[in-house]
């Protein structure tokens, strides 16, 4: 196993405190100025507001009614912040910022153990303008979260097979993976570590004595799978005393239907096989992999030296090729390897620094930059006084495009900016500060920008102004954010059934009261109803939103296959002021 040398710091370089100070200061910024945007972050943010209101935090509930779509463990932690602040604004967006800032940690630590401190604060700046990273430490999707628990079960490994034994930590990554499954199934990618580490662990293996291997081993197996009952225990068994068939759809799915069943046969975003490498990773990895393409040769060569490196490395293959066998792909589902590649690509940076291979790629990547920020520009300059440009479907986004146009075209110009003031950096410094330059510019003008056409609040107002109280309301096809800025209580008929069949539930339910209105789009194709009766609400999520009322219905309906409709109420009014 070779052995990096340290390189000296400069007074000018960014220091560790700095980066992580700002990468903080990012993170938070934006944080109760706006409000959870569709796809994912209404339905989890709604989630979480139920378990606070209900007090029934088991099973997460999506309008009164289970969701199986996804294990607890991040919804739990966004009623914990909306328990402690008291505002959802705030609390929805807090474990993706926390996770983002403990995956740095983890990273750096590790890096610096492993390979000294100038690695370690080189796999932070990758990070930092990786874009994918950053973007999802400021969304609240499940995919930061479960990204730092897969990176902790990283770290944990790498603790004890590389600087150990250490079988606190051998111990401590098992239990990231269950926290991890418990989060999104595939929490358990950090056990394919074990591959390289079976084949080159003892050439990676740091000083220190004693067993790395043996009987104590098993110990992870049973630490998992205790991590895993204290959640999966108290499941099964309130699904069996409950006898509720809802439950019992519940754990069948998510036990099954949302694992192995949509591993194996997804139903949804369909992708070629090559899809990682030929779109995903050229985009949201950019300019990371840019920064590897130009240096390839180099990696080989570390690769071939550095037993560590070449664990880390065959393990980022790993979960790449684990993802890719799957005919279901999204860019989300290969952040996990992007914290351990950013450590290769930190030891090979710091080699090429030391044998003087910089050059090109310094060249390559500033020339990246620029493009970025002159593109951006020509995006912003489009939006603003030529939005019929960008194509056939402008028309669907023009609201939105009106609003971007300024800030889009202001932010290119701060990029390019930045890009000049900071032109005597250190690339990866320069690339870094442009990043968190972006994301302050995206949270303090854009989001605020964007928060009006991306949620209902003034069609639900309008709802308000156009109803009296003594009208039911009831939703076909909704969104969570329905419920999110709802003043009353609305009815659904179960956002897992087919249209056809939440209509015929909907067509049952009117006909026992007269005040019943109905919610829905009007590109339903309706067989219970006459769309023509309809009365336009407003526009939200590039769809038309219309209300039936009892003339409109027809006299007869076929019968649902089964009777169901849940009834949620909001308790708070002013939840997303």
């Amino acid at each position: 196993m070779t052995t990096s040398t340290q390189s000296h710091t400069s007074p000018r370089e960014l220091g560790v405190l700095v980066i992580l100070i700002a990468v903080a200061v990012v993170l938070a910024s934006g944080i109760g100025l706006r409000a959870p945007w569709p796809a994912d972050e209404p339905r989890f943010a709604q989630i979480a507001r139920e378990m606070v209101e209900s007090g029934q935090w088991l099973f997460p509930m999506r309008g009164g009614e289970p969701y199986p779509d996804k294990p607890p463990v991040f919804v739990w932690l966004v009623a914990v912040f909306y328990l402690l602040t008291g505002h959802l604004k705030v609390a929805f967006l807090l474990p993706s910022a926390l996770a983002g800032l403990g995956t740095l940690w983890l990273v750096h630590d590790i890096g610096r153990r492993l390979w000294g401190s100038d690695v370690a604060r080189t796999a932070l700046l990758v990070l930092v303008f990786t874009p994918q990273f950053l973007l999802q430490a400021k969304t609240a999707q499940i995919d930061a979260l479960v990204c730092f628990w897969i990176t902790l079960g990283c770290y944990g490994l790498l603790r004890h097979f590389m600087t150990g034994p250490a079988w606190g930590w051998y111990l401590t990554a098992f239990a990231a993976m269950a926290l991890g499954i418990m989060t999104k199934g595939v929490g358990f990618l950090p056990v394919l570590m074990l591959i390289p580490l079976a084949l080159w662990g003892a050439a990676a293996k740091g000083p220190g004595d004693g067993r790395l291997w043996g009987w104590r081993s098993w110990l992870g197996l049973v630490v998992l799978l205790g991590t895993l009952a204290l959640w999966l225990g108290p499941m099964l068994w309130q699904v069996a005393a409950s006898g509720s068939e809802d439950l019992r759809a519940y754990r069948d799915n998510i036990l099954l239907q949302q694992t192995a069943k949509r591993y194996a046969n997804p139903w949804g975003h369909i992708k070629p096989w090559h899809y990682f490498l030929t779109a995903a990773i050229p985009t949201i990895w950019f300019p990371l992999a840019l920064l590897l393409l130009t240096q390839v040769g180099r990696l080989v060569r570390v690769l071939r030296d550095d037993a560590r490196v070449r664990v880390l490395f065959v393990w980022v293959v790993l979960v790449i090729v684990f993802f890719s066998l799957s005919r279901g792909k999204r860019e989300v589902y290969i952040l996990p390897a992007l914290p351990m590649l950013s450590l290769v690509a930190a030891v090979v940076w710091r080699r090429a620094q030391a044998e003087g291979g910089t050059r090109w790629s310094t060249g390559a990547l500033r020339v990246a930059l620029v493009l970025v920020g002159l593109a951006t520009v020509a995006l912003g300059a489009t939006a603003w006084w030529r939005p019929e440009l960008l194509g056939p479907r402008v028309d669907d986004y023009a609201d939105e495009l009106a609003a971007l146009g300024l800030p889009v075209l202001t932010l290119g110009v701060a990029v390019l900016g930045v890009t000049v003031l900071t032109w005597r950096r250190q690339v990866l410094e320069q690339l870094s500060i442009a990043a968190l330059a972006c994301w302050l510019f995206v949270a303090w003008w854009v989001w605020p920008v964007m928060d009006p056409h991306r949620t209902p609040k003034a069609m639900m107002a309008q709802l308000e102004q156009r109803l009296d109280h003594s009208h039911e309301v009831g939703l076909l096809k909704f969104k969570e954010q329905f419920l999110l800025f709802s003043q009353r209580p609305l009815v659904h008929f179960s956002y897992l059934d087919p249209a056809e069949e939440q209509e015929r539930n909907a067509w049952l339910w009117m006909r026992e009261s007269p005040q019943r209105v109905l919610l829905l789009p009007d590109s339903l194709a309706l067989t219970c109803f006459d769309i023509a009766r309809a009365q336009v609400l407003g526009t939200e999520h590039r769809r038309d939103w219309v209300l039936l009322d009892a003339s409109a219905m027809k006299p007869t309906c076929e019968a649902p296959e089964r009777v169901r409709r849940y009834r949620w109420a909001p308790q708070r009014m002013d939840i997303l002021e």
